[in-house]
């Protein structure tokens, strides 16, 4: 009788040992991996993307823009060539700035050439810009979420 106990008692003990274990480890499954969405995506001749932390962990230089409106606002933003070069574009005729909202614009690769502080910034509501100094008021793209590669 007592080998009888000690028998119920060691396959009631496994049971509620398994039972622990299996119900620790389902969340541990369960639980996922938080994966970065892009903040940023470089399409056509060349595919990346940079997700917020990726940009900010870049070179950072200051550039100011002047609004039509005579107001100046300094930026802090990645130079759009460090991009570039990051994501190995050697050679291009345009990129396309997209917005968020569908508005793009175009810069040559001889206005981007020519413009020494061209970036990519952060505006305090956390989307992005391309700020573009030397460039059209209109090339300065608010929301920024794609650049495509001609």
């Amino acid at each position: 009788m007592n080998k009888k106990i000690i028998l119920i008692s060691v396959l009631i003990a496994g049971l509620l040992l398994s039972a622990c274990a299996t119900e620790t480890a389902e969340p541990a499954a369960e639980e996922a991996v938080a994966v970065a969405e892009p903040a940023l995506i470089l399409s056509g001749a060349v595919e990346a993307s940079w997700t917020a932390d990726d940009l900010n962990a870049m070179t950072q230089v200051e550039a100011e823009y002047t609004n039509k409106d005579g107001e100046t606002t300094q930026y802090s933003g990645v130079l759009i060539r460090d991009l570039l070069t990051a994501a190995g574009v050697a050679d291009y005729t345009k990129l396309t700035l997209v917005a968020s909202d569908g508005f793009t614009a175009e810069v040559t690769s001889e206005e981007l050439a020519a413009c020494a502080n061209c970036i990519v910034a952060f505006d305090d509501d956390g989307t992005l810009r391309s700020v573009m100094p030397d460039l059209s008021g209109k090339q300065n793209v608010r929301g920024l979420v794609e650049i495509t590669v001609e």
